[in-house]
């Protein structure tokens, strides 16, 4: 709480007392136990009462900060002179300022915005505050969400509102090379009870129909249409249509093998475990098969999950898909059906993709999320996330690496 600096306290401070006198005590110093409880025990002498506290410490070092109401009458020199050599003891520096009531009061239009960096430069940084302050935003509090495998802090920025930040985060993290997620602050943003995600590039790092094109010798055609739907360059049921019929006369046995060769994004089994310990529910929608995906929903504990069915008769592959085609309408209109189940409103919802076939669903939840997207899809996304890594959704939400690794450690 240094005092160029607001606190999340001021919100509920009462207004009377803006003009009350009060001193802000700052500890810096090698941290060690005891320290906070020995400042307040020092100021607890002159009756002093709280009325914010802030305490951070980094690399072994305490910044340690108490804004207390002015002591009585006549013993404020006393106050200090004792403070100081109590700190001076312990081998602490200490300084004391005077001044008015509480924090200035944080501006309207809130928003969290989450900088992730592999790594995270000083000069992205002060690229990313820059741009903050010349939106007409306020840094209230900053803070560090994971150190590995990427850096992810989180800033608590207060005066603008959320989408003229976003918009222009969004070019900055563009031109410097790293990833920006701005979200309104609320009560909301914890309350996301539902995570629906593409499954192909996004909950595993391939493209299931590819991986049956390999087997009927036919990838890189299949590959180069499946390259030109994701872009929004064709039409996906054709594009689905004319991929699917190259399969024509596989052998069924071709599914297992399929299986067999899906590999998971990484973060993807952190990010479904981490989710389902916080009592969200968790489905999947593909453009891809239900031959895959009802594989994936009993593996990883999956509540929903759709696709596409490849047509199979006398135990092959016909080069058809059977029933309701799962296209970029049908995804979104999957998370409605699955929010609808799971009896959590949409705004409630966090969808994650990264074709054009997605941008319904991404347009329709309340937090659509672009995973290493397509230009087209990062630019309609409410955020984009271009690390390699699944689980760094969990910091949009505010989870940290920590919470995480102590939620498995507790577990086994």
């Amino acid at each position: 709480m240094p005092d160029t600096v607001g606190s999340t306290m001021s919100a509920s401070q009462p207004p009377q007392t803006s003009e009350v006198p009060t001193l802000l005590v700052k500890i810096f110093g090698k941290d060690r136990p005891g320290i906070t409880a020995g400042l307040f025990d020092t100021l607890a002498a002159f009756s002093v009462d709280v009325v914010d506290i802030e305490q951070v410490v980094t690399r072994g070092r305490i910044t340690l900060c108490a804004l207390v109401t002015e002591p009585p009458a006549g013993t404020e020199g006393e106050l200090r002179a004792t403070v100081h050599g109590w700190a001076e003891a312990l081998k602490l520096q200490a300084e004391i300022i005077s001044g008015l009531g509480d924090n200035r009061p944080r501006g309207s239009g809130r928003s969290h915005v989450t900088v992730l960096g592999h790594p995270l430069t000083a000069e992205c940084t002060a690229a990313i505050a820059a741009r903050i302050t010349g939106t007409g935003g306020n840094i209230d509090r900053i803070h560090r969400l994971a150190k590995y495998p990427v850096t992810a802090v989180e800033f608590a920025v207060s005066g603008c509102e959320t989408e003229p930040l976003r918009t222009a985060l969004a070019t900055e993290a563009a031109e410097i090379g790293v990833d920006v997620a701005v979200v309104s602050a609320g009560l909301h943003r914890r309350a996301q009870r539902l995570v629906v995600m593409d499954v192909d590039s996004t909950l595993i790092t391939d493209e299931v129909i590819e991986l049956f094109a390999a087997h009927a010798g036919c990838e890189a055609e299949v590959a180069e249409v499946t390259a030109a739907a994701m872009r929004g360059e064709l039409d996906f049921e054709q594009s689905l249509h004319a991929r699917v019929a190259l399969l024509a006369g596989l052998d069924a046995s071709v599914v297992d093998k399929v299986r067999t060769e899906v590999r998971l994004t990484p973060g993807a089994r952190t990010l479904i475990r981490t989710l389902k310990r916080l009592g969200f529910q968790v489905g999947v929608v593909s453009g891809g098969f239900t031959q895959v995906t009802d594989d994936l929903k009993e593996r990883l504990g999956l509540d929903f999950a759709s696709a596409n069915t490849l047509e199979i008769v006398d135990g092959r592959l016909t080069g058809r898909v059977t029933g309701e085609i799962v296209d970029r309408a049908g995804k979104a209109r999957l998370l409605r059906r699955f929010a609808a189940e799971a009896g959590v409103p949409l705004a409630q919802t966090v969808a994650i993709g990264d074709g054009a076939n997605d941008l319904d669903m991404l347009n329709a939840a309340g937090l659509g999320v672009a995973f290493n997207a397509k230009p087209v899809v990062r630019k309609a996304a409410d955020t984009a996330v271009n690390v390699p890594f699944l689980d760094a959704v969990l910091y949009l939400l505010g989870i940290t690496r920590e919470e995480v690794e102590t939620a498995d450690a507790h577990e086994g």
